[in-house]
């Protein structure tokens, strides 16, 4: 790329209000195969599709995560749930509502003794988590698309669901609202009906000590710290004030009736 694309570009970001115009300017030349690719690129981003899936990855954690159009991009606060999960001992790894597979990839990289399974409803997304993951990537609704096998057999079970309350999805920023699949957005009122639809199966799901980790906002702590409590597990809470992110976690140190142990 010549000096002069490199200053069209810049000039063509800001003019479709692009924050940093000169940063992605520069990622998406470095990108670009060529001078017409670069401009295709450009006017993809002008018109407000993120620029993750604009050149097809997210850096994220220590690693580059592959994305496809509509797939949901992971969040650098998101950062918490991986950095907690490495803490933990246990080697059996459930990336749950897994969009892209970021977490679960993330977490390998910081733990490759780890055993990993993810699953997602919607068919994009786990068509580009088979891209990141190389293991088991199921689609279906939550637990019903994880083998049987894993049932109380999970040590750690990360799950990124969707928590803005409806009423909220509006006041995304348009990248979000218009580029990013809806079903991983919308929590429902409140923001927490997948939240609790998870919470609720986790303790048959969970290994005897294994523990549940699920981002949510400053708002939702008492009634996600209420929820995790309700289902039999023992709550606790995660903060960074630097990602401006928080995490509810929920061990399980009951066995569930019926659940197998190893």
């Amino acid at each position: 790329m010549t000096a002069s694309d490199l200053t069209d570009a810049v000039r063509r970001l800001r003019a479709a209000g692009c924050v940093f115009a000169e940063d992605e300017a520069a990622v998406l030349a470095a990108a670009a195969q060529d001078a017409t690719h670069l401009d295709a690129l450009i006017e993809r981003r002008a018109q407000g599709e993120p620029l993750e899936q604009v050149v097809g990855f997210a850096d994220f954690c220590g690693v580059r995560v592959k994305l496809r159009p509509g797939v949901f991009v992971p969040r650098v606060r998101s950062g918490l749930l991986v950095r907690t999960a490495a803490a933990e001992a246990g080697k059996t790894v459930v990336d749950l509502c897994c969009g892209s597979g970021a977490l679960g990839l993330a977490l390998r990289h910081q733990r490759p003794d780890i055993t990993l399974y993810a699953a997602d409803n919607d068919e994009a997304a786990v068509e580009c988590a088979r891209d990141n993951l190389v293991g088991d990537v199921f689609l279906g609704d939550l637990f019903e698309a994880l083998p049987a096998a894993l049932r109380g057999h999970v040590d750690i079970l990360l799950a990124n669901v969707p928590y803005v309350a409806t009423r909220h999805i509006p006041l995304l920023p348009a990248e979000a609202r218009d580029h990013e699949p809806h079903n991983a957005l919308d929590g429902g009122n409140d923001g927490l009906d997948v939240f609790r639809a998870v919470v609720a199966g986790a303790a048959a799901w969970l290994a005897p000590g294994g523990l549940l980790l699920s981002e949510i906002t400053e708002a939702q702590i008492t009634t996600a710290v209420d929820v995790v409590r309700a289902a039999g597990l023992h709550p606790a809470l995660v903060e960074d004030d630097d990602l401006d992110a928080r995490a509810v976690t929920g061990r399980r140190t009951e066995v569930p009736e019926g659940a197998a142990l190893r």
